[in-house]
């Protein structure tokens, strides 16, 4: 009887999304949309399996820091899981917060959109290694932008040029209100370079006004395979992205995460959400409990060591 009500009670309860709407500088500002996207289609194909209600509540405020501790705070009986993104390796090294990915039950990854980094289509940067050369020439004369200051994008750069033995700062960051205002700064000839995902900046790259120099990701994009990965132009293995995952507080019972587990995997690789992921270009990437949680832990160890380098963690 209480094994039936403890996953009664993981499937009628709370989906409650961690929107991330600030941090130092959040990964989507200028769409923040993305996240309640990807948390209201999960929730709609959970609802299909599980056959129960499931209420997507957006906890915005805090700079993320709301959303993510609702979820983490919430007593471990199943009511309560949520949508945790990328943000929650990021807040505490900067003093927002003391939680980090430690404080919740991983469930599942269901999305990462990579780091991508554009240049205008007329630009004299050939390649990614070309980049590399001018900003150890002439550190901080190149110009990049894309989010705020700490941000994803930032930390895609930033992690970048530390990986390849040069200062964080070695490309100047202007901080920015999201990709969009970025990408417009770069065709108009204020910055050199813009970070985003290849989603993000998709219609500048088919009008023709940008283009995508490299991808930080180990394997191809569906929509632009032809742009060079990171590793195959450099060698370096340094990879990064937003990401968006599900998961629950603390100590969720074993047997509930095992249920839960599995009804993510299912929503994940419904043609539902596979259709829904490619019709917006965001990135497919599963990964189950264990996985996720062992992803958040490298997260969370990459993110802090880069914010370290570039003068942002505390």
């Amino acid at each position: 009887m209480k094994r039936r009500s403890l996953l009664r009670a993981a499937v009628a309860g709370t989906f409650a999304t961690a929107l991330t709407a600030g941090l130092v500088a959040p990964a989507y500002a200028a769409d923040p949309e993305r996240p309640i996207a990807v948390a209201r289609f999960i929730a709609s194909e959970l609802e299909k399996d599980l056959k129960q209600p499931i209420n997507v509540v957006n906890r915005t405020g805090g700079s993320g820091v709301v959303g993510h501790t609702a979820i983490s705070s919430a007593a471990p009986d199943g009511y309560t899981i949520g949508l945790i993104t990328v943000e929650i390796a990021m807040m505490k090294h900067v003093g927002l917060t003391t939680l980090g990915p430690d404080g919740f039950t991983p469930i599942g990854l269901v999305n990462y959109d990579p780091t991508a980094l554009f240049v205008a289509s007329d630009s004299k940067i050939k390649d990614v290694k070309d980049l590399l050369e001018q900003a150890k020439a002439n550190p901080g004369k190149l110009k990049a932008s894309g989010t705020g200051q700490g941000g994803i994008w930032h930390l895609g750069l930033a992690g970048m040029l530390v990986d390849a033995k040069l200062p964080g700062n070695a490309v100047g960051w202007v901080p920015s209100q999201g990709a969009a205002p970025g990408l417009q700064d770069l065709v108009a000839g204020g910055i050199e370079l813009a970070a985003c995902s290849l989603p993000e900046a998709r219609s500048l790259v088919e009008a023709g006004k940008v283009r995508p120099l490299v991808l930080m990701s180990p394997t191809p994009d569906n929509v632009f395979p032809k742009v060079p990965l990171l590793k195959d132009v450099t060698g370096s293995n340094w990879t990064t992205g937003a990401w968006r995952g599900v998961a629950g507080p603390k100590g969720l019972p074993a047997d509930v995460t095992a249920k839960l587990e599995a009804s993510v995997k299912k929503a994940y690789e419904s043609k539902a959400y596979q259709d829904f992921l490619k019709s917006r270009g965001f990135g497919a990437q599963y990964a189950d409990a264990k996985g996720f949680g062992e992803f958040m832990a490298k997260e969370d160890k990459s993110k802090g060591e880069v914010m370290k380098a570039v003068g942002i963690a505390k």
